[in-house]
């Protein structure tokens, strides 16, 4: 398995700034309130952050044989797959916290500061959750087999 490319991330943070940015638009369009993210997601992004990277460690430890504890491949591969999709959903979620304050900040009138403020720690709290799935994907990678000596 390779580790999630740079480029991917990147997508997925662009594709979560039009997301964000196009539904307060609509919205707003629509003369509906706008949308604004409430603390206790950025709460949970930075729990399901620490989460992530305390499932990598047993394996890491298992892998510089640290620990003598055996790891089933299965949970191992799980848990590889939860970093990457971490860092991806991180990177999407730190997107559309962009867009959000992206409409918030260009609108002809300014809105209030407590309106900025969730869409800021939403963003935050993506990058947070991007980072720790990407140091996830890390610490349950092998080292590289040493060539074989005739």
């Amino acid at each position: 398995m390779r580790h999630t490319h740079p480029l991917t991330v990147v997508i997925y943070g662009v594709v979560g700034i039009a997301a964000g940015f196009v539904l307060e638009v609509a919205l707003a369009a629509a003369g509906m309130p706008v949308l604004i993210p409430p603390y206790t997601l950025t709460i949970t992004l930075v729990a399901a952050a620490v989460i992530v990277v305390v499932l990598a460690v047993p394996i890491r430890r298992s892998i510089r044989g640290t620990s003598k504890a055996r790891i089933n491949p299965f949970r191992a591969m799980r848990i590889v797959l939860l970093a990457k999709a971490s860092a991806l959903v991180g990177s999407l979620i730190a997107g559309f916290g962009l867009g959000v304050v992206g409409f918030l900040l260009t609108r002809p009138v300014v809105a209030d500061v407590s309106s900025v403020w969730p869409g800021i720690a939403t963003a935050l709290a993506g990058v947070v959750l991007l980072t720790a799935g990407l140091v996830a994907e890390r610490l349950c990678t092998l080292p590289p087999d040493e060539p074989e000596t005739k």
